[in-house]
């Protein structure tokens, strides 16, 4: 059976939410709710969404059982209007199963993120008997369900590694058995964030997601049963018949070390019609949908005065900014420490490569801009006359193994490949690089950082094969040692003691 939540907003920590760029970038657009320019393009994607699950509904010998509108409606907005309006789409495209919410269960969030005729549902994942007595209180009869049992959590740079006790977790789905609720296990399945569809926290402070989203699930990123797995399987034996067979064990991951050859600085040299831009464009303007944006500008010898440095100040750097006078590296700002400023020395260009780091995916900085937002002053004068090249990462990747260039010495390029047997899951320890973005046989893994705490990024077996394989990376800022270990297991990190 199947419960389809088609959002378009689905949070999940995924980038902007799973709202496309092309539409929170509109001029002028209202996000989730009655503005007219939203509603079109989310009408029209429900539309298409809905040609495929009509006839797949569980009326029509299908199997889908439930339908939901939105998606936590109620943590973000309370346009009951707009809820009106999609839940009317819904029905004539010819939905005929039941039509579900999801809220927390506060009451302000349930109050405002459903409506009568839509059947209530929570996400939750501790305080089980409390979470459902305050669902019942607004929702007097019918079924109670947890939609989004939340069975561990995610983690971002900067942080810990977040668990929860296995038998905690599962005493929480037996009350909720127990209480002949139905639950929908979030997550069953850890994954992970491939590429750069990790998206963000900003609650006060910027917090990106990393790329494993293992989760702590009953079944691990690379689809191995924990713990947790066989303390749930005991749990719902209780009140259901599971079947006999149970999923083998992690095996050992192939163990290699594999020499790098580095191939210098990767960064595309500056475009032509420098100064085309007053300000720097952000990478909405430049229709820029990867993570990278290199901007470039002449800097004016008045705004040094009779000093050998000034201030360069931004008014934001969403989200990571390496700022180069004259080729020579002088600093780092981000944005998840609220840095904006630094001092520069003396000299005539100015380069900053930013990255995007993963949009926000919950509340109200959803489809913000990316890039230098607002203007830029040295010394207390405004910069003016940027020009501004978007990075084509994949470009940059396919490209670094063919070069020429020797150096391990600050950004650079890494290649290399390694023999296996047969296809296999793999485990890259990312421990002697820095911060950039890695590929094996130029499938996209994701982001590597040494700000933790994952410590390996997973390398799914479809992505390897029989024979020699490649591996590219993409350094940020410099290597410690230009060599790529796989290892026998995943290390995602230090933990809260």
């Amino acid at each position: 059976h199947a419960i389809v939540r088609p959002g378009p907003y689905i949070c999940a920590e995924w980038h902007n939410g799973g709202l496309p760029v092309w539409l929170t970038s509109t001029p002028g657009i209202g996000l989730r709710r009655s503005e007219p320019q939203y509603v079109e393009a989310v009408s029209a994607y429900l539309r298409r969404v809905y040609e495929i699950v009509a006839p797949r509904q569980i009326d029509r010998g299908g199997n889908v059982v439930l339908v939901q509108i939105e998606n936590e409606y109620g943590a973000y907005g309370s346009d009951h209007d707009y809820l009106r309006t999609l839940t009317e789409l819904t029905r004539a495209c010819d939905i005929t199963v039941p039509l579900t919410t999801v809220d927390q269960p506060e009451p302000h969030m349930l109050a405002a993120g459903t409506l009568p005729d839509l059947h209530t549902t929570g996400s939750f994942g501790s305080r089980a008997t409390e979470r459902l007595a305050t669902l019942r209180e607004h929702q007097p009869t019918g079924p109670l369900m947890c939609s989004e049992f939340w069975d561990g959590w995610f983690d971002w740079w900067g942080g810990v590694h977040h668990t929860t006790d296995a038998a905690a977790s599962a005493s929480e789905l037996d009350a909720l058995l127990a209480a002949g609720a139905s639950v929908n296990i979030y997550m069953l399945h850890g994954g992970t964030n491939f590429g750069t569809t990790n998206g963000a926290n900003d609650k006060g402070r910027y917090a990106p997601i990393v790329t494993s989203y293992d989760y702590d699930a009953p079944l691990d990123e690379s689809g191995h049963p924990t713990e947790k797995y066989h303390a749930f399987r005991e749990v719902i034996a209780r009140y259901a018949p599971v079947p006999d067979e149970v999923p083998p064990a992690r095996p050992a991951a192939p163990v290699r070390s594999v020499a790098l050859r580095a191939t210098g600085d990767w960064l595309p040299a500056a475009s032509a019609g420098a100064g085309a831009a007053v300000a720097p464009p952000t990478f909405e303007e430049l229709g820029q949908l990867g993570p990278l944006v290199r901007y470039d500008i002449t800097l004016p010898d008045e705004a040094f005065g009779d000093t050998d440095s000034a201030v360069l100040a931004f008014a934001e750097v969403r989200d990571l900014a390496w700022v180069a006078v004259d080729g020579a590296p002088v600093g780092r700002l981000q944005r998840a420490l609220h840095e904006r400023s630094l001092p520069i020395p003396r000299g005539s260009q100015l380069t900053v490569l930013v990255e995007d780091q993963g949009r926000v995916n919950y509340d109200a900085r959803l489809g913000e801009n990316k890039g230098l937002v607002g203007p830029v002053t040295l010394g207390g004068h405004e910069l003016t006359g940027w020009s501004a090249q978007p990075v084509d990462l994949a470009a940059v990747a396919a490209g670094i193994p063919a070069a020429s260039e020797q150096t391990t010495a600050g950004r650079a390029g890494l290649a290399g490949t390694f023999d296996l047997d047969e296809p296999a899951d793999l485990f890259l320890d990312t421990d002697a690089w820095s911060k950039g973005f890695a590929f094996v046989n130029g499938f996209f893994l994701g982001r590597y950082w040494r700000n933790g705490p994952q410590r390996t990024l997973y390398v799914p077996a479809p992505a390897t094969r029989a024979g020699a394989n490649e591996i590219v990376v993409v350094e940020l800022e410099h290597v410690v040692e230009p060599v790529a270990a796989f290892i026998a297991a995943p290390d995602l990190g230090h933990r809260e003691e």
